[in-house]
Order: C-alpha cells, then sequence, then structure tokens
C-alpha cells in the first residue's frame, strides 16, 4: 500500500510517500519559522494561509522525487489533530479532496501518535512494549506502549511543555524562536558551575512535569545579572547551559523512574525537543548504566513532517481503517482515547 501522508497541525508543511513495502520513498518538508520569527510564536492566520499556499507545489515536487504518479497512490493520511484548528483544516480538505478525487480512502491521523511511531522509520526499529517520552513545544508526557494505539499515560507537564519553555527562555535571553536550538548552541560555550537551577519536581513520587518554576528561575536569574540588555556573551551562554541541563537532567531522572516502575528496558523520545543531543547524550549514559536502550529518529524526523504521518496512517490503514463520513478534527485530543489496532 502506498500512503500520501499531509502534515499541517501547525508552522511546517510536510508531505512524504510511505509503501508497506518499500518503505519511506520521499518526504518533502516546508518550515514556516522565518515567517513566525519576528512575532516570537506562531501566528495560527498566518500558519494556515501558508499550508494552503504551500501544498500543492510540495505534493508536485514529492511525486517527481519519488518517481511515482497520482494514480499510484492507494490512500491519503493527513494531520486530524491536536493542533491549530485553522492549520489542521487546511491539510484536512486538501487532503480529503485528493481522495475523493482519485479514489481512494483517507484517515485522519493523531499528531502524537506520528511522533510516537517516528522511531519505526530507522533501520533498527524498538519492538514493543517501550516507554515513550514525547517532548516538543507543546507536549511534554510519559506513555507506556503496549502496540498500536495502546497506550497509557504514565505523566505528563502540570504546566509549560519543555518545548515551550525553551522558547520562553530563548525570549528571556534575546535568542530567536524557536528557542530550542539557539540555546543549545549557545550552551555549548557556557560554564555550568555559575549558576545553580532546580530540577522541578524530582523529589516528588510520580512521573508528572512542571517547568514554568523553572521559567521563573530563568527570568530572575536574568534580572540578578543586570537585565537582558546588559547581559554579556558568557552570562547568556552560562544561563543558557543552566537552563538546558536542569531540563535534561529533569527528563532524564522520570524517564529513568518511568523504566522502573513499568519493568520495561526499551525508551522511545519523540518530538522535536528529542532532537536536542544534550539530551540524547545524557539518556544514553544514564541508561547503559542499567542496561536500558534509548531510541530516537533522525532529526529531521523528530520535528513535524509527513513520514511520521504517512507511516503511522499506513498501519492504521493495513488494519482496516477508514474516515467516516463525519470525522471530526480534534485540536484537543488525548492520545489514551485512541483505538488499538
Amino acid at each position: 500500500m502506498l500512503v500520501l501522508g499531509i502534515e499541517t497541525s501547525c508552522d511546517e508543511t510536510g508531505l512524504a510517500l510511505y509503501d508497506s513495502e518499500r518503505g519511506l520513498l520521499a518526504d518533502e518538508l516546508y518550515s514556516q519559522q522565518e515567517i513566525h520569527r519576528e512575532y516570537g510564536g506562531v501566528v495560527p492566520e498566518l500558519a494556515s494561509r501558508d499550508h494552503v499556499r504551500k501544498a500543492l507545489p510540495l505534493l508536485q515536487q514529492l511525486l517527481a522525487s519519488a518517481g511515482c504518479r497520482q494514480a499510484d497512490i492507494d490512500a491519503v493520511a493527513y494531520t486530524a489533530g491536536p493542533g491549530l484548528l485553522g492549520a489542521l483544516m487546511a491539510g484536512a480538505t486538501l487532503a480529503r479532496a485528493l481522495a475523493f478525487g482519485w479514489g481512494v480512502p483517507a484517515l485522519g491521523v493523531h499528531h502524537m501518535e506520528g511522533h510516537l511511531l517516528a522511531p519505526m522509520l530507522e533501520k533498527d526499529p524498538p519492538e514493543f512494549p517501550f516507554v515513550a517520552l514525547l517532548v516538543s513545544g507543546g507536549h511534554t508526557q510519559l506513555v507506556r506502549v503496549d502496540g498500536l494505539g495502546a497506550y497509557r499515560l504514565l505523566g505528563e507537564s502540570l504546566d509549560d511543555a519543555a518545548g515551550e519553555a525553551f522558547d520562553k527562555a530563548a525570549r528571556m535571553l534575546g535568542l530567536p524562536y524557536p528557542g530550542g536550538p539557539p540555546i543549545a548552541r549557545l550552551a555549548e560555550q557556557g560554564d555550568g558551575s555559575r549558576f545553580a537551577f532546580p530540577r522541578p519536581m524530582v523529589n516528588r513520587p510520580g512521573l508528572d512535569f512542571s517547568f514554568s518554576g523553572l521559567k521563573t528561575h530563568t527570568l530572575s536569574t536574568v534580572q540578578a545579572a543586570g537585565g537582558a540588555e546588559n547581559l554579556s556573551a558568557q552570562d547568556r551562554a552560562d544561563i543558557a547551559e543552566a537552563f538546558q541541563s536542569a531540563v535534561v537532567d529533569t527528563l532524564v531522572i522520570k524517564c529513568r523512574r518511568a523504566l522502573r516502575q513499568e519493568l520495561l528496558t526499551r525508551l522511545v523520545i519523540a518530538g522535536g525537543v528529542s532532537a536536542n543531543a544534550c539530551l540524547r547524550q545524557r539518556l544514553q549514559a544514564a541508561l547503559a548504566e542499567t542496561g536500558d536502550r534509548v531510541y530516537y529518529a533522525e532529526p529531521r524526523y523528530c520535528t513535524d513532517n509527513g513520514a511520521m504521518i504517512a507511516y503511522a496512517g499506513c498501519r492504521r490503514l493495513l488494519a482496516g481503517q477508514r474516515d467516516q463520513a463525519e470525522t471530526p478534527l480534534r485540536p484537543r485530543w488525548p492520545l489514551q482515547e485512541l483505538a488499538p489496532v
């Protein structure tokens, strides 16, 4: 089965072709980061309009890259939620129109299930069951995964997601949006011993997260150093390193706790923050001590992309799932509400 995947949940327009026998054939991605950077975050109306402009040209590029024709496509998968409603509508409208015109089925896919399954695109994918850390700009969750659709929420952020905290800390330091990559680059030059940042909620039982206090601590540190306009380059690097280490250490501690609680040895990290090199290195080192293993997708498939939607859609389409006449879009959609396959 050859599936066209369309991802438009936020500020990336991603399309991909996944074949159930040959694997990923091609993918195309357009990022709107430059459009939204001057606003310091995603502007929903601008995001929706840009998806409409970019999706069809990307489809033509995708077909040419894969050496495929429209007639070769057996189904269309698209992101049905969670995400920005206007952005979801842009992708869903295109996907449903294409499927109708081509006479093939369409299927709405859960955005976070796409992220969760992205490591399955790698040459050495994890086997079920495993614990998944879904960590992005909108979500920070620990989930037990026993199979496709068999998800049990173990813990989640009670306030800001980790990616959102990176964005806000970057803004305090005068760094561009999105905040994760510039903080990571700056942290490489930082002195980790200069500032003491807390590891929130690690001394409490359970697997929930909270990053709002860490955001407040960052602001207090910036103000105590003279304010953002008076920070030296080294000040910024030292604060960036302290902030990143606090977030990463918190995630590592909770991941190890989740594996012990669930008596599992495999951890999957997915979502935009999973591309962070410091997080990957510290997780690998920490899990190696106990003989556990961490899996993740290559960086290009950590952020939003069409490949993960095509893959997740293909798995469910092969199981016989299809859109119904009134299948809704869901800007809010708990992962655990998905039906198992």
